[in-house]
């Protein structure tokens, strides 16, 4: 594996300051930018490896800390290994800290990290990649159609809510896409039943949206994510071919 250099730093936005994870190929030049959107349990060693994992097939990777209004990362003390059954008292405290991140807000920061990426000497020219797990499919999807002029690839993995009868449900940009879409969906998801699979696909097609959608037999809402119970390694050695395969294609 190639070496990877990684750093944290803090990123000035409209509201504050967002704490951040950077990682890149340790040569020091230019690599296509990559935006990773965490998920609840937010900005943690795990995420970071992912990041490095991405930096090593030749990206430079910033993951943001989307909790910032809320203290640095980790905003919450979690376990090394997040099992939701046993702590249900995690998702009491971490559902309204995600609550609390707006849409307007959301996207308030998003051009910040945007911003960033275009104006590091670590980021090739052009557009960049995003990709997204669990709430991050959402931000993933809400800011590829907030800033279509700025995205090249969009994936999201174990989303939930990506479409809903909410006025600001985030498939209602669909229409202003012009990035490649890749979305690998948890069959075991009940944030995410077939029929809001069935209404994001109708948009995207309807918005002639480069895009594949994918529904992942016997994965789980979080599959990507090593350090907890849902956790489904085959879905995610999958997930990594396609978002790969998806970057190398777009970008």
């Amino acid at each position: 594996m190639p070496s990877v250099a990684s750093t944290s730093l803090d990123i000035t936005t409209p509201d504050g300051v967002a704490d951040a994870y950077l990682s890149h190929p340790a040569d020091g030049s230019p690599h296509p930018g990559v935006l990773l959107y965490m998920d609840a349990f937010g900005l943690r060693p795990w995420l970071k490896q992912m990041a490095d994992r991405l930096a090593a097939a030749g990206y430079t990777v910033l993951v943001p800390n989307v909790f910032y209004r809320h203290g640095h990362a980790p905003v919450l003390e979690l376990p090394e290994f997040i099992d939701t059954a046993e702590r249900p008292d995690i998702f009491q405290r971490i559902m309204p800290i995600v609550q609390s991140l707006t849409p307007e807000l959301a996207m308030r920061d998003a051009g910040a990290y945007l911003d960033w990426l275009a104006a590091s000497p670590l980021v090739a020219d052009g557009p960049v990649g995003i990709t997204g797990y669990c709430m991050g499919a959402g931000l993933a999807l809400r800011t590829t159609g907030t800033y279509p002029e700025r995205v090249a690839a969009m994936a999201g993995f174990h989303g939930g809510r990506l479409a809903t009868e909410s006025p600001d449900s985030p498939h209602l940009l669909a229409d202003r896409i012009t990035a490649e879409v890749y979305f690998g969906h948890a069959d075991q998801d009940r944030s995410n039943p077939a029929e809001q699979i069935d209404l994001l696909d109708k948009a995207l097609e309807t918005a002639g949206v480069r895009h594949r959608s994918e529904v992942y037999e016997g994965a789980h809402h979080g599959f990507t994510q090593a350090d907890t119970s849902a956790h489904n390694p085959a879905a995610e050695d999958r997930h990594w071919r396609e978002l790969l395969a998806l970057l190398d294609r777009a970008m």
